[in-house]
């Protein structure tokens, strides 16, 4: 009887570790990508919460079967085509423009003018330049017969701050308004012809005009007008880039002056000095 019970025992026994080794085996066949054994199941695990928090909206990397696999290096990304021009660069703002000046006083004539400028792009609608003027013009026959002199002209220079505003700054053609004023420099110079000798590949004696007489003035002055712009380089207001013509009324507040500049005939000029620059350039 005890070795009844014994063999009884020991068959119980063994059929219960067949059958617990049996239940893994069908689980492992039953699963996918599971290992039997715990350390593999753990690696696992780690592995595929590893893919799923990069495959998150969150982390930024789209998963492969997702419909906007451009994410954030593609469509509308924090580096992609989404976004457009950034830095500092794109805050500043630079003009270069150049034209003629109709006279608006009788101290000067038709000349020509050109215009450097920097600022920075406050916004789409609004630019702060400071813009250096140089103007060449003219003296009126009848300023230059009171003098004596043969010939004669008018140089005015300028430091300014001129805002400009973008009416329609979304727009390939549009217009805008500008103004402003600062410090103006003019200088009146008389002149005389002068012998001078020219020498290339041989020497021959000629004229030139040469200063004999001038005065000057500091003052302030003040301009204002408008333009029309068209932007190139690009479309829909990609492009910073844009081609304007524009015309100003600028009144340089010179003083009245009555005197005889080196000795020449005495010459009465009005105060202030009046002009409309007409202005051909490219800002950006």
């Amino acid at each position: 009887m005890r070795r009844v019970k014994f063999l009884g025992c020991a068959a119980i026994l063994v059929a219960g570790i067949a059958n617990a080794q049996s239940t893994p085996l069908q689980d492992q066949s039953g699963s996918t990508g599971y290992s039997s054994s715990q350390a593999g199941l753990s690696a696992t695990g780690l592995q595929l919460n590893e893919f799923s928090l990069l495959d998150s909206p969150g982390f930024g990397v789209a998963s492969p079967n997702d419909g906007s696999s451009a994410g954030q290096y593609g469509n509308g990304g924090g580096y992609g085509g989404g976004e457009k021009r950034g830095g500092m660069l794109h805050n500043w703002a630079f003009e270069a423009s150049g034209g003629f000046n109709a006279p608006e006083s009788n101290s000067i004539t038709y000349g020509g003018q050109f215009t450097t400028g920097a600022g920075l792009n406050f916004s789409k609608y609004l630019s702060g330049l400071i813009e250096y003027q140089f103007i060449d013009d003219k003296l009126p026959g009848s300023l230059i017969a009171e003098t004596g002199a043969n010939g004669g002209y008018s140089h005015i220079w300028s430091f300014t701050f001129d805002p400009v505003v973008h009416l329609t700054p979304k727009a390939n053609n549009g217009v805008y308004i500008v103004g402003g004023g600062g410090f103006y420099r003019k200088v009146t110079s008389f002149t005389d012809p002068e012998e001078t000798e020219f020498c290339y590949y041989f020497c021959e004696v000629g004229t030139v005009p040469a200063v004999v007489g001038h005065f000057s003035s500091n003052q302030g002055g003040f301009n204002i007008g408008g333009g029309f712009e068209h932007r190139v380089g690009g479309s829909s207001g990609e492009s910073s880039a844009r081609i304007f013509v524009e015309a100003r009324y600028l009144d340089v507040l010179s003083p009245a002056s009555v005197s005889n500049p080196n000795g020449l005939g005495t010459t009465a000029v009005a105060a202030d000095t009046k002009m409309i620059p007409v202005s051909f350039g490219v800002r950006f």
